[in-house]
């Protein structure tokens, strides 16, 4: 089992806030580094300093650290036209040594977009589509060939498809919960599925749909790696749980109930049930990136517990 440790920089985090976590999820072992791609704080939070972008921060990140991979969960399609997007993920790629992981969907915060004098059409899945068909389509081109496209949304004509990744394969994650058009995404496009803060009794037949999906398309299930986001609570003891349940503003009982929460037998344990319904991946959203001693006490008392 991967643990990966997943930010909400958008809530309120300056880049030397996003180094820190990241740095120590490297020293403390853990398989990589991920932040949302927001703009806007939501809930009750200030955002303050305000919000970082997310692949300017991943850029950095990429000469700052040497090990975790890094990554979006998830990149919205509004946010970036795709050939522009392409060459930000592929020079990330490159400064990391070939780390990066790339995550996209549809965008879904109006309020965001309206914040930033960002456009939100209503009707987003075709964008993503062929959003994913340009960006692994300039990656995969042929250096010294050439890539066109003729979309409802985009139309690229003679490009050179430059830079490349460091990659051959920059890993694509798709997630989401709808039943169909996103199950056969993923079995078009994706390394990844991820179900993000899913009901839990709803996760394993979230993977069945996109296995069926591979079927149906011809390809083997097993190519993907199933994963879920579920948020971090974690303490020595009840005091300590509570403590750090309290500083995200979530109740133990509800917080316990959806997340990862509890002592750190309590954390190995839910990690272990969702193995059991098919993930090899979890995504820690760790909300309170000023304590790192949260990280410490998972990377001592839970990682090497779990299977």
């Amino acid at each position: 089992m991967q643990l990966r440790i997943f930010t909400e920089p958008q809530q309120g985090a300056s880049y030397a806030d996003q180094l820190r976590v990241a740095q120590a999820t490297e020293r403390l072992g853990f398989d990589a580094f991920f932040r949302s791609d927001h703009y806007l704080a939501m809930g009750s939070s200030d955002g303050l300093p305000g919000p970082t972008d997310t692949w300017v921060t991943l850029a950095g990140l990429a000469r700052e650290t040497s090990r975790i991979r890094l990554g979006t969960l998830v990149s919205s399609a509004t946010f970036r036209y795709p050939g522009p997007l392409a060459i930000q993920v592929a020079q990330v790629d490159q400064m990391s040594g070939g780390r990066v992981e790339f995550g996209l969907g549809t965008g879904w915060f109006e309020g965001e977009h309206t914040a930033y004098g960002i456009p939100f059409p209503p009707k987003r899945f075709g964008l993503l589509e062929e959003q994913l068909e340009i960006v692994t389509g300039l990656w995969n081109t042929p250096v010294g060939k050439t890539f066109d496209f003729t979309g409802e949304h985009y139309t690229i004509a003679d490009s050179p498809a430059l830079p490349k990744p460091v990659q051959d394969s920059v890993p694509v994650i798709i997630g989401g919960h709808g039943p169909r058009r996103t199950p056969a995404l993923a079995a078009r496009f994706a390394s990844e599925f991820n179900t993000a803060f899913p009901p839990k009794d709803q996760i394993g037949a979230r993977f069945d749909a996109v296995r069926k999906a591979c079927e149906d398309a011809g390809r083997d299930p097993d190519d993907l790696v199933y994963s879920v986001a579920l948020v971090l609570a974690c303490g020595q003891d009840e005091a300590e749980f509570a403590r750090r349940a309290s500083a995200i503003g979530r109740e133990p009982a509800e917080v316990r109930q959806n997340g990862l929460a509890g002592t750190p037998q309590e954390v190995v344990d839910g990690i272990n049930a969702v193995r059991e319904l098919g993930a090899s991946r979890v995504y820690l959203q760790v909300m309170d990136l000023s304590d790192i001693e949260h990280l410490e006490l998972v990377a001592a008392e839970v990682a090497p517990h779990v299977t």
